[in-house]
Order: C-alpha cells, then sequence, then structure tokens
C-alpha cells in the first residue's frame, strides 16, 4: 500500500510534505493503526460499562506500577522553566504573537483551537517551520510588520486526539490519524533543526484515556526516532489530563512514557465534559449546575487538581496547571480589570497548589501568570521538590453531588448561545473564539453542549421551576438563529441541535461536524 494525499497542494506545502514525511507518516499508519483502532473500540466498551452503572476506580491489575519506585526522564533543554506557556492556534499571526509573548513556552495547537480544515492544518505545519528558521513574519491591513524577537517561546505542538482521522491523506482505502499526520509531518520537518538550535521535538497529548494508549504514543515516538536515525529519548510529551478515565491512570500513563515524559497538565474544560459525557444518563446526582458557576475550587476538581501535581512530583514530572477563560477586554476598563484579578486569583492558587507552571490564552495574560509563579518560585525553574501530602480516593474524583448551584434558564441560555455561535466560527474556520468577555474552544463548547444534552434527557428542572425539554431547547434555537448574523447560521444550529438534542449521544462534536469541512477531492476517493 503506498499514501496517498488528497488535499489541495501548493509551493509552501512541500516544505513539509515531503517524501521522508510522507514515508514515516505510513509506517506510523501500519504499524499502529490495528492498536489505534482496538483502543477507540475500547473506548466504547468502557463508556458502555460507566453507562449501565459501574463506576470509575484505580484499577488493581496496576497497582505495582503506582506502588513501585521509578522516575520519569529529566527535562529537556527548554522544558525545565515552564511557568507560564500561553496557548494558541498555528495561524501565522498567532505564531508570532506567542513565540513573543514572554511565555516560556507555547503550545501550538492543532487541535481545540483550531478547526481542522486541510489548509488550516497543512499552513499550521508550514507557519512553525517557517518559525523554526527564523523566516516567519506578519503584516497588518494598517502596514504594521511584526516578526520574531531574539528571544522566543519552547515550542510545544499538541496534535489532534487519536479518535480524529485526517480525510485528506490516506493509506489504501483508510484515511490516517489526525493525530500521526499531526505528529509525524512535524517531526520530519523539524526535529533536527531543532536539535540543533538546542532545543528539540515536544508535544503535548490531548484526550489519552489509559495508560495502554500512552503506550500507543510511546510506540509511535521510538519508531519516529529510529526512522530518523534520531536518538531514544529525544521527543518529550506533556499529557493532558483531561479526561475522567485518565485521572485513574495518571501514574501508568506517566510510567509508559516514562522514556519522554515531561510531565501533567491539568486540562480542565474537557475534564469537566468528559465526567459529564461519561455520567450523562446516570440521574439527578451527576447532574452539575451552570458550567459559568463550577470553579475549581468544588470539590471534585480540587481533588482532580491536588492528585496530578502529587503523582507528577512523586515521579519527576511537571505538573502545568489550566487554562482560565477568562480574557482581556480593552474597551471596557471595568470587565477588564475584573477578568484580570480572576486570572490572577486562578494562577495564585495553582501556584500556591505546586503547579510548576500555568496556561493562558492571551499575550496580555502572560505577565500576570509570570508574577503570580515568580512570587513563589523566585530563580527556582519549578518546584518538583514538592510533593503534597494528600490522598486521593475515587470517592473524591468522583464527588459530583457536592458541587453547589442551581441549573438556571440563564445557564441553558448561555449554553446555547455560546454552543451555537462557537460552531458557526467553526464553520468558518476559526477555531478559537472570543464571546461574551470568555475564551471558547471545542472544550467549552463540549461542556455547552453536553450539559443540555443531559439536561434534556435526565428532564432537569431548573431554578425556576421549569422543566428543561427538547422542545424547550428548539424553540430557543430557533430564536438563536433568528438573532444571527452568521452566513453559517443554519448548519450551525442544525449541528448543535443534533449534538445536544438528538436521542443519539455523539462522542464528540467534531466528529459530526469534521465531514463538512473535508476538500471534495477528498471525499471523491472516500
Amino acid at each position: 500500500m503506498t499514501l496517498d494525499i488528497n488535499g489541495s497542494r501548493s509551493a509552501e506545502d512541500e516544505t513539509v510534505l515531503t517524501p521522508r514525511a510522507q514515508a514515516l507518516l505510513e509506517l506510523l499508519h501500519t504499524e499502529l493503526e490495528d492498536e489505534r483502532q482496538r483502543l477507540l473500540a475500547e473506548r466504547k466498551r468502557r463508556a458502555e460499562r460507566i453507562t449501565a452503572g459501574e463506576d470509575f476506580d484505580f484499577d488493581p491489575a496496576t497497582a505495582s506500577v503506582r506502588e513501585a519506585s521509578w522516575t520519569v526522564a529529566p527535562a529537556a533543554p527548554g522544558l525545565d522553566d515552564r511557568r507560564v506557556e500561553i496557548t494558541g492556534p498555528t495561524d501565522r499571526r498567532m505564531t508570532v504573537n506567542a513565540l513573543n509573548s514572554g511565555a516560556k513556552v507555547w503550545l501550538a495547537d492543532f487541535e481545540d483551537a483550531i478547526t481542522p480544515t486541510w489548509r488550516n492544518v497543512v499552513d499550521g505545519q508550514v507557519n512553525l517551520y517557517d518559525a523554526i528558521r527564523r523566516q516567519v513574519d506578519f503584516t497588518t491591513d494598517a502596514g504594521r510588520r511584526y516578526e520574531l524577537a531574539q528571544d522566543v517561546a519552547t515550542i510545544v505542538v499538541r496534535p489532534r486526539g487519536l479518535h480524529l482521522d485526517e480525510a485528506h491523506v490516506r493509506v489504501g482505502e483508510d484515511p490516517v490519524a489526525g493525530a500521526f499526520f499531526d505528529f509525524a509531518i512535524y517531526f520530519a520537518a523539524n526535529a533536527e533543526a531543532l536539535l540543533q538550535q538546542g532545543s528539540g521535538p515536544y508535544f503535548y497529548l490531548p484526550k489519552l484515556e489509559s495508560g495502554e494508549e500512552a503506550r500507543l504514543w510511546n510506540r509511535a515516538f521510538v519508531l519516529a526516532q529510529d526512522a530518523l536515525g534520531i536518538p531514544q529519548g529525544t521527543i518529550r510529551a506533556t499529557v493532558l489530563i483531561e479526561t475522567l478515565p485518565a485521572a485513574f491512570q495518571m501514574e501508568e500513563i506517566l510510567y509508559e512514557l516514562r522514556d519522554h515524559a515531561a510531565g501533567l497538565n491539568a486540562g480542565r474544560w474537557d475534564y469537566m465534559f468528559s465526567l459529564i459525557k461519561y455520567y450523562r444518563s446516570r440521574g439527578a446526582d451527576w447532574v452539575l449546575p451552570d458550567r459559568n458557576t463550577v470553579t475549581m475550587t468544588v470539590p471534585f476538581m480540587r481533588a482532580y487538581t491536588r492528585l496530578l501535581v502529587r503523582t507528577c512530583h512523586r515521579r519527576g514530572a511537571h505538573a502545568i496547571g489550566g487554562m482560565s477563560a477568562f480574557i482581556p477586554n480593552r474597551r471596557d476598563p471595568e470587565v477588564n480589570n475584573a477578568a484580570l484579578e480572576k486570572v490572577r486569583a486562578d494562577k495564585h492558587r495553582e501556584a500556591g497548589d505546586g503547579f510548576d507552571g500555568s496556561w493562558v490564552a492571551h499575550p496580555d495574560l502572560v505577565a500576570i501568570c509570570r508574577e503570580e509563579f515568580s512570587a513563589l518560585l523566585g530563580s527556582q525553574p519549578n518546584q518538583k521538590a514538592v510533593i503534597p501530602d494528600v490522598s486521593i480516593t475515587a470517592a473524591d474524583l468522583l464527588a459530583v453531588a457536592d458541587t453547589p448551584g442551581e441549573v438556571t434558564r440563564d445557564g441553558l441560555l448561555s449554553n446555547i448561545s455560546v454552543g451555537v455561535r462557537y460552531l458557526e466560527a467553526w464553520l468558518e474556520g476559526t477555531g478559537a473564539v472570543a464571546i461574551d468577555n470568555l475564551m471558547e474552544d471545542a472544550a467549552t463548547a463540549e461542556i455547552a453542549r453536553s450539559q443540555v444534552w443531559q439536561w434534556i434527557h435526565n428532564s432537569v428542572q431548573m431554578a425556576d421551576g421549569e422543566t428543561v425539554t427538547a422542545d424547550l431547547v428548539n424553540r430557543l434555537l430557533d430564536e438563536q438563529q433568528a438573532r444571527s448574523q452568521s452566513p453559517s447560521a443554519a448548519p450551525a444550529r442544525e449541528l448543535f441541535e443534533k449534538v445536544a438534542v438528538d436521542a443519539d449521544y455523539v462522542e464528540f462534536l467534531t466528529l459530526a461536524a469534521y465531514p463538512s469541512l473535508v476538500e471534495p477531492s477528498a471525499l471523491a476517493v472516500a
């Protein structure tokens, strides 16, 4: 079998879609695709068991891993001090702004912060190729030119999750995994150049659910390093703990990746979405209140972050905090000051809890995050030596019923408005969107639509006494569509109804939405 690319091509694409990159991607597909499919099937079986009444717990079969003495590889160059990391898509403007932001790390995102059109993912690879060679710049409509500063952030690439295909690239009749496309193209194009600069190929791994899935990624790393003749252990990966199953497998995930592991990240918004997804049909005890009232200090979220810090530091890994959704508002000083104070409080709490750094989504927030962590760290690059004396049980991680708050009509309206408006932007090619002074991406949109689905299918009564029903949601969707000026209003409304109202729950909204992005050349092949 041979690899075929069925997406549009430009001259610039050839810098990254090289024969070597294609050969590596074909190798990964040939060696790993059967195991990827097995693990995706296991996810479905796991979900069925939880729906049927089983609860998550720590796996007794891997107790020896949790009890043994071992550590991950030492920090790689550019990854010892991670006190502030900025996240964002890989468009050209963000590439320059993120690298120049003053953050220690830039999470270059091919996942929740972009719409995975063929052009977005390939153009993003070209932008990273150019940035690593310091040949990236952009000029605004007003004629102002931006180029890279002398000191820039360390690049850490987040590929797509294992569940997403890349429809424009096939081996035989099968599409390749979007995750392995993003990884292989970046690695083949840039690993050697990064090493020559004293850095390396670093990655954030999203949506993992188990140590077995981490083992699959470790196999990909070993294959890729061997294929390019790069020393084993050169790659470093930070895993986002953003699914409920992964919270019970933190030790196993780090263990499977230990020669390549850099740390774990508290992917708070996807984590909340994952909990709702797994327990969506289990009744009132598993219903969360309005999403904007569920803070990081509620019991089940507090347990999750404390366990993450303890796990990482016991194993010599970095613990990286999550992203506050608040963003600056330069037009309204009062709203802006309130947002900045909430971000400061969030980062102050994370630093005090033992995290080694945290995320922001906007360059204006870098200084706040840096100040809060530097106030505690001083000149030390991290606080991995601090191991919290906590003991977290399965019951602590699942203490959803202890979450204060109500389901309100305002919360329902907000979920519908944010969900539909985000999907409008997503369908038009933008995956990270400022809505009502919050940064919304695929993760927060997943919470919004999943809460609506859960409230409908559990006949949740709102604080005003009205029950959330499909008819009510559809009426509110009609009103939302009537207010919209977006050319994507109708398809966005239809998509939201499919993922938030229909009886069959869709595992990821991006799975339902992705077919609309596929270029005709790839559809003809499929």
